[in-house]
């Protein structure tokens, strides 16, 4: 799936009249509540500038990693993201930020795998701070899937455990073999890390 891409509608490209950028939502989320394993769900939208009229616009501009991004509200919601921190159910917006911005569509599946990466690594950075919302997707992950904060580097045997294991299994790359090695395999656990200056931001 290395050649996949996300990218936008001809539509979409059609009536854009800005720079299109992807904003992602994660979700863990439970069956029901006595489900043992929560299931990761990503929610893939274009991102969308905020009206500067828009009744309380600060909501959407604010980095809230528990606020739907604007762009959510130009139609209706799933009902999985109504809760954002429930017993069956959490998520996390990933936020713009000066080491991570929007990835610019359209963009490889490899590329959207280092870009979860690289967000989880940064959440993490802020595990101790209690002021913000940043650490919400560190604290998500060591909840759902505890052995997957791995501190050393990770070899092909224990990558599938591992952050870079962890959302590389969910678009699809955890079980190919890698090619290259070396540098590429160093990069992979470096973050904040741009693959590709057109994708991202």
């Amino acid at each position: 799936m290395d050649g996949t891409k996300v990218e936008p509608t001809i539509e979409g490209i059609a009536v854009a009249k800005h720079a299109l950028h992807l904003r992602t939502v994660v979700q863990f989320v439970k069956p029901h509540h006595s489900a043992p394993d929560w299931r990761v769900v990503l929610w893939l939208k274009i991102d969308h500038p905020v009206p500067p009229n828009l009744p309380n616009a600060h909501r959407y501009t604010n980095n809230d990693t528990s606020q739907l991004p604007y762009t959510f509200t130009l139609g209706s919601v799933p009902t999985l993201l109504h809760d954002s921190d429930s017993a069956v159910s959490k998520y996390y917006v990933i936020p713009s930020t000066e080491n991570l911005p929007f990835p610019s569509l359209p963009v490889t599946f490899p590329n959207l795998a280092m870009y979860l990466q690289a967000a989880l690594e940064e959440s993490r950075r802020y595990i101790n701070d209690s002021s913000s919302g940043m650490r919400k997707l560190a604290k998500m992950v060591d909840q759902a899937f505890p052995n997957s904060h791995v501190d050393t580097d990770l070899n092909d045997n224990d990558e599938r455990s591992g952050v870079g294991g962890l959302f590389k299994r969910v678009i699809g790359r955890g079980n190919k073999p890698r090619r290259g090695g070396g540098n590429e395999d160093t990069y992979e656990l470096v973050t904040p890390f741009v693959p590709d200056s057109e994708e991202w931001g």
